[in-house]
């Protein structure tokens, strides 16, 4: 059996930064990435993301525990939740929308691949 630990996730430093995939404002968010585990059809890891508005392409089910920041989360077809420290979301598959991200996110997450 493999245990992954995060450690000290409110500081721990993420390795990998890219911009957004889909950018819709002119201030282009930029996510960063560490600790990926990838193991039996599940990928977690530590993931933040800077202020800016772009569509969420991601389409694999996932949870996730927001550590810090506050954002705006418009799923497709739906109504605009408020998102901010402490909160927790599951997403089911193929959830699509738009993130809106006031201040900087920090978050665990867990993707399902399954």
């Amino acid at each position: 059996m493999n245990i992954t630990h995060f450690k000290n996730t409110p500081t721990a430093v993420l390795e990998e930064s890219f911009p957004v995939a889909v950018p819709l404002s002119e201030v282009v968010a930029v996510a960063s990435t560490t600790s990926v585990e990838r193991t039996d059809g599940v990928e977690t890891g530590i993931w933040e993301c800077t202020p800016g508005v772009w569509r969420r392409q991601i389409v694999q089910q996932e949870f996730c525990h927001i550590i810090s920041g506050s954002c705006t989360f418009t799923p497709e077809g739906g109504e605009p939740m408020e998102i901010k420290a402490g909160d927790a979301l599951m997403m089911p598959a193929n959830t699509l929308g738009v993130w809106d991200i006031k201040e900087t996110v920090r978050k665990t997450y867990v993707l399902i691949f399954k």
